[in-house]
């Protein structure tokens, strides 16, 4: 899994769990590994549809679990934690920043442009490896490999969106 915001051994985790993540019909979103002396190892997925309920996350622990079991890619202890990406979710896909277009989102960059690391503004669009972002100083672009971190901001707008998907969503069930 590619993306921004992971480190080696959650690039190493990913790779070695996500072919179970999708057999089990969700998508990969992130994963994160770190902490004091009892480190975490977070893993947010979703299904396709953006849904992601307890019980889903349940079943995807039990899975991981096992998975990390037999493998045993971490040499210490760690807490398992399996989540949905909430409504202010990371933005770690093309996919991501091209579904969201239209809200505003926080970007951190692995180096700096215009002096700058730090972004938020509204996501405009997101075409061939490239993020245009509408900010209070004007407009710029963002390449996708020099993200390091991204997420949308929790705003009414987002809430509004996020209320009308599911009513749609619990209307077709």
């Amino acid at each position: 899994m590619k993306g921004p915001g992971l480190s080696d051994p959650a690039d190493n985790i990913a790779a070695l769990i996500e072919p179970t993540v999708e057999a089990l019909g969700y998508e990969l979103i992130r994963v994160t590994y770190g902490g004091g002396r009892k480190p975490t190892l977070q893993i947010m997925a979703e299904k396709p549809d953006g849904t992601m309920g307890v019980d889903d996350c349940a079943k995807l622990s039990r899975e991981v679990s096992a998975l990390m079991d037999v493998e045993d890619p971490l040499p210490d202890e760690y807490l398992l934690e399996v989540s949905s990406p909430g409504i202010d979710r990371p933005l770690t896909r093309p996919k991501d920043f091209k579904r969201w277009v239209g809200f505003d989102a926080k970007i951190e960059l692995k180096t700096q442009i215009e002096g700058r690391r730090r972004f938020r503004g509204r996501i405009v669009s997101y075409d061939n490896d490239l993020l245009d972002i509408y900010t209070e100083e004007g407009h710029i672009s963002l390449e996708f490999d020099e993200i390091n971190k991204a997420k949308l901001l929790l705003t009414d707008e987002l809430l509004d969106a996020v209320q009308k998907q599911r009513k749609m969503e619990q209307a077709d069930n």
